[in-house]
């Protein structure tokens, strides 16, 4: 069995990342999974949140994706995504500003809001801090 696993991460728009892991994490409909390869074939619905990988040649690489699908094959890895950003292309500011709005949609309980856009906002925009700060912790070790 070899160590490494052949990953294609596309979005609507472009194909982000095509090549050789040695894993990915990601978050998954059921919690944060991890893959090797090796793994048992899965298919699931990805939530919007982080993807780090550890590439072939041992550089490791944040994504934030905003949710999709992932399937899972001993050999091979797809994640097809609504939208695929690198995280040192994420604008932490406006994340943060997204957040706070989405927070202050949700608590104005006098205003006719659409509680599920002001939540899928929020889930959103703390997804991509999730990303942001996976990508610190990177940069720091």
């Amino acid at each position: 069995m070899t160590n490494i696993i052949q990953c294609s991460i596309v979005s609507l728009h472009e194909t982000l990342f095509s090549g050789l892991v040695r894993y990915i994490v990601l978050t998954g409909e059921y919690g944060e999974l991890g893959v090797h390869a090796g793994h048992a074939p899965l298919l699931t619905t990805l939530p919007p949140g982080p993807a780090r990988l550890m590439k072939e040649s041992g550089e490791e690489e944040v994504l934030f994706l905003s949710g999709g699908f992932l399937e899972v094959q001993p050999d091979q890895v797809i994640v097809l995504a609504d939208v695929a950003v690198r995280a040192s292309q994420l604008d932490e500011e406006a994340a943060l500003e997204a957040k706070l709005h989405a927070e202050k949609v949700l608590g104005d309980t006098a205003s006719d809001i659409d509680h599920s856009k002001a939540m899928k906002e929020l889930n959103d925009a703390l997804a991509r801090l999730k990303a942001i700060q996976a990508l610190k912790v990177i940069h720091r070790t």
